[in-house]
């Protein structure tokens, strides 16, 4: 036989194979038991989710679904959801299927066709006028098969057994807006395949549940979230929709996307050294503490709650109120994640080639709000160990009079969500004060039912999804916006948190709202900065009308949180207030401020640079300044995707490219915090592959990751050897720094610095004098390899503070001449006075100890990080602060300099110089070139020194598990320091 026939015969003999046909029928096998679940199948909203699901799982495993005797009817036959293509690749047929899900046969019960038979007439003149809603307890069960449909489809259903799962849907209406409990069952010899609960090691999406992402398609439909159609069932006139279907080009080994996003890869960590592996400087410095903690729990119960388990949906149906004012990002992904409809590929670009992420150069980098948010430090805010090492310290050291208080602070930006809906609900249930959201809150989750945290499991989740995408879209800043909101009831929690924050004496219009203490809408409307949304699907998925508001061009969204105004406490007692944090101001006063707010110009207008923080964190133009143009959601659209019984035209729901797309990277340089989500997803209890786009895509972490090294290398700052001269036996070299950002270098929290590493090499590039240098645990050292003072704040073994009220730190330098010398450029700070009068404020003498306590800010002792180009004096500085509503001189001041003496560069701003000089005489060897480095620590030594001595418990245990085993080598992270720009060498002159 020639082997033109041979190819003939094989496609011939694929064709005729039906991968579910089975030996014997696939129906009901224990008729009692499907009897007895039925009832409670039907009722998903009575039982826990963890009970329901064993039920389901027992139901679908005995084909409970296919009983014909007792009403159910199915499709005519297995059938296309869209075409099947061919394209003829390499000499050889590949086929693709197109379709909205792999080809179906979908089942109905009994009471779902009699709904169908009444509501959706084929006639449709003879349908009712308003299209009555579907019982509760009526299922519909979309079992799925192998494509193209032709392979299956003149099988008897009944011997077919559905390889690639099903999708169903269960009827309560009561329980969510849109009505249906969604799921996914895949039949499997794995008893524990279809659970949730506990969560599986991916610690992705549930399988099960209300609210779930099948809404990114089924909100397309005209009513109530189903396409059903009687024409697709067997006995009923018509027939099916039919698709092209070029079913001679078989590819049977492509899984449908639907089946991929069920199969996503676990969060599981690879073998970490143990102890004795450890980087020597890191073991020396912490190994006190990592032999105390590692002693007291065994390293599983440090993990934070599965991400499977944030999960809250919109659970009023008619009208969406404030019950439901903020809801988990789950509720977001399945339209505004790229990939969710498996078809189009909107908010997606190619990956460039790389040997490890992308080796064949088929995979995409999610550029949807989405995926670029949810591995950043605002989607990891609520799972931050970094940022619960620090609380634990406030509330068991600094400050445990005011625990409660302080926890209800602090949460109230980095687990926003939970915080206010705890409080929300509070006042709903009649309750007179706003009660305290305390971090044990954070820990809640739902499984078992009668564990004693299960009450507060929605709130535990919403704090969980960190600063998530109906705390910043539901936020209004414009005054008539702010007048409704003020007014309404439910935002009286938001008032007291101003008193206590931002209290009218000190504050006014915007700068009340400091500290994330901003007013939102109403919870059925989202705004957002593109004019004429598409409004239908959102509404019909959540109840939610989206609505355009310009103030999300505008930094007033960014500034409400990112100008931290904080009280200062000593053993309980309030002292006065401080800024803890000022990167908004510090914009504000720079060359790049726009002089405006969402209400306002302020004085002396825009800047020579101006640009709004969004401009640089949510990057909408490419490298070479083009628009970013996308669609800014994946749905089922009428224009470009298979058609469908029962779906809404273009009108409604066809999404619109739009220009200046924009990014929701939301970065800065802390790459220390995602390497811990990286290396330990299953630690922070993430997951570490994208739930719609998955394999198809570049993990999101990874471009989380590539953006922070864009910024520290080509975005935040420029070095340089400026001028390198010989007198006698003197070196001496000036260094400039140059800042590109418009905020103080560094910016945020105060704990954050960055250094210069200024060397002088030999011939062979060996270091002969090293201003800056470090050990491997990121610590500052001297010549001969000794910490500098005031690197180290604490005893090895954590017994006492090293001379904690002497000034050992390093000044500002204009010129260094010895290496025990080195400019940090840092904010430090000192606590209330041991004894004695307890002067606070910016003008006041520093007299205690200084503190890494937020809330313990009494005076500033050292503020030399480089300004912003064009900063402006203080009396500028003073006349937008008023005007931004922050009273008197508070503001003006604490964004000033502290302890650079007369250097010039800190009167404008814009960068730093500084003079080495270098005794040559007391060399070895000649210097050959001289090389400056700039390095940036996110959390420095003292700091990480500071939480691991001033806090104990799960939450210190588990950012010492962390620090101490994560692998840094081989990153730009190496020895705890991210490299960021370098002069390279210099040569010195003869």
């Amino acid at each position: 036989m020639s082997a033109f026939l041979l190819a003939v015969t094989a496609v011939s003999t694929v064709r005729a194979n039906c991968a579910a046909l089975q030996d014997t029928p696939q129906v009901p096998t224990d008729p009692a038991l499907c009897k007895r679940l039925d009832p409670v199948v039907r009722k998903p909203a009575d039982l826990p989710l963890n009970e329901y699901e064993k039920a389901i799982n027992q139901y679908f495993g005995h084909f409970c679904h296919r009983n014909t005797k007792a009403g159910w009817v199915r499709d005519k036959y297995v059938r296309d959801t869209g075409p099947y293509v061919a394209s003829l690749i390499n000499g050889a047929w590949v086929g693709a299927d197109r379709g909205t899900h792999a080809p179906v046969l979908i089942w109905y019960s009994p009471e779902f066709y009699q709904w169908l038979k009444k509501a959706r007439l084929e006639d449709e003149s003879k349908r009712p006028a308003v299209e009555p809603s579907p019982p509760d307890g009526s299922m519909i069960v979309k079992e799925m098969y192998p494509a193209p449909a032709a392979l299956c489809a003149k099988n008897d259903p009944l011997m077919l057994k559905p390889t690639n799962g099903a999708a169903f849907m269960v009827r309560s209406a009561k329980s969510s807006h849109d009505g249906w409990y969604w799921g996914w069952y895949g039949w499997s010899d794995d008893p524990t395949a279809n659970i949730d609960w506990p969560p599986r090691k991916t610690n992705g999406l549930p399988y099960q549940g209300f609210g779930q992402y099948c809404l990114n398609c089924h909100a397309s439909a005209k009513h109530h979230s189903t396409f059903s159609s009687l024409t697709n069932i067997e006995g009923e006139p018509g027939r099916p929709i039919a698709f092209l279907s070029q079913d001679f080009a078989l590819n049977l080994d492509s899984d449908p996307h639907h089946k991929a996003m069920t199969d996503i890869a676990p969060a599981v960590d690879e073998p970490k050294p143990a102890p004795a592996m450890l980087n020597p400087d890191v073991a020396a410095l912490f190994n006190y503490v990592i032999s105390a903690s590692k002693a007291d729990r065994a390293a599983d119960a440090l993990k934070m709650p599965s991400a499977s388990y944030d999960v809250v949906w919109v659970k009023e149906h008619v009208k969406t109120t404030s019950k439901s004012q903020f809801l988990t990002s789950d509720q977001c992904v399945g339209c505004h994640d790229a990939g969710g409809t498996g078809l189009q590929y909107d908010m997606t670009k190619p990956a460039p080639l790389d040997p490890d992420l992308n080796p064949d150069g088929t995979k995409m980098i999610n550029m949807s709000p989405y995926g670029t948010w949810r591995n950043s430090p605002m989607g990891l805010a609520g799972r931050d160990p970094i940022f619960f090492s620090q609380l634990a310290s406030e509330t068991q050291t600094f400050h445990p009079e005011k625990a409660a208080e302080v926890q209800s602070v602090c949460l109230g930006c980095h687990g926003i969500q939970g915080q206010r809906q705890f409080q929300l609900d509070a006042l709903a249930k009649g309750e007179k004060s706003c009660p305290d959201f305390e971090r044990s809150t954070v820990d809640a989750v739902p499984y078992p039912p009668d564990n004693p945290s299960a009450p507060h499991a929605d709130f535990g989740a919403l704090a969980r999804d960190g600063i998530s995408c109906s705390a910043c879209h539901h936020a209004v800043f414009k005054d008539a916006d702010v007048i409704k909101a003020k007014l309404d009831p439910s935002s009286r929690c938001v008032v007291a948190r101003q008193d206590l924050l931002n209290p009218k004496k000190l504050a006014e219009g915007f700068a009340r709202t400091f500290t994330g203490s901003y007013f939102v809408g109403p919870a059925d409307k989202l705004k957002g900065p593109f004019v004429k949304p598409q409004t239908t699907p959102m509404h019909n998925a959540l109840g939610i009308q989206p609505e355009h508001d310009d103030t999300f061009l505008k930094s007033d969204v960014c500034g409400s949180c990112h100008t931290v105004h904080l009280p200062i406490f000593d053993e309980g007692t309030p002292l006065g207030y401080t800024f803890e944090q000022t990167t908004y101001p510090e914009w504000a006063f720079s060359d790049y401020r726009t002089g405006v707010t969402a209400n306002k110009t302020l004085p002396g207008g825009p800047g020579p640079k101006a640009e709004s923080c969004q401009g640089c964190h949510m990057q909408s133009h490419d490298a070479a300044g083009n628009p970013l143009v996308s669609k800014i959601a994946s749905i089922q659209e009428h224009s470009n995707f298979p058609e469908v019984d029962n779906g809404l035209g273009a009108a409604a729901i066809d999404v619109e490219r739009r220009k200046n797309f924009a990014l929701h990277t939301l970065v800065g340089l802390n790459v220390f915090l995602i390497e811990m989500a990286k290396q330990f997803p299953d630690f922070l209890g993430i997951a570490v592959e994208d739930p719609m786009l998955v394999k198809k895509g570049i993990a999101d972490i990874e471009t989380t990751y590539a953006k922070m090294l864009d910024n520290a290398q080509n975005l935040s700052a420029s070095i340089a050897v400026i001028g390198v001269s010989r007198e006698g036996d003197r070196l001496r070299a000036k260094v400039r720094i140059d800042s590109k950002v418009g905020h103080k270098f560094p910016s945020g929290v105060g704990f954050r610095r960055a250094f210069i590493e200024f060397r002088a090499l030999d011939a062979d590039q060996q270091p002969l004098w090293t201003s800056g240098g470090t050990n491997k645990a990121g610590v500052i050292v001297d010549g001969d390899g000794q910490p500098l003072p005031g690197e180290l704040w604490w005893k090895p073994d954590c017994s006492a503070r090293i001379a904690p009220l002497e000034r050992r730190h390093e000044p500002h330098f204009q010129i260094i001449t010895a290496q025990s010398e080195a400019q940090i450029y840092q904010e430090l700070v000192s606590a209330p006075a041991p004894s004695g009068p307890k002067n606070c404020g910016h003008g006041a003498e520093p007299a205690g100890a200084l503190t890494t306590s937020f809330l313990s800010i009494c005076g500033h002792v050292k503020d030399n990080r480089i300004l912003p180009s064009g900063y402006l004096p203080f009396a500028e500085r003073l006349k937008i602060a008023n005007a931004l509503g922050s009273k008197g001189e508070a503001l003006a001041h604490d964004t000033s300099p502290v302890g650079v003496g007369d250097d010039p560069d800190y009167k404008t701003g814009g960068g730093d110089t500084v003079t080495y000089e270098i005794d040559l005489k007391s060399l070895p060897r000649a210097v050959a070139d001289v090389e400056a480095t700039l390095y940036y620590q996110s959390i420095p030594p003292f700091y990480l020194q500071d939480r691991f001595c001033t806090a104990k418990g799960t939450d210190r245990d588990r950012l010492v598990h962390l620090t101490s085993e994560l692998k840094l080598d081989d990153t730009q992270a190496a020895h705890w320091k991210l490299k960021m720009v370098s002069s390279g060498l210099v040569p010195v002159p003869r």
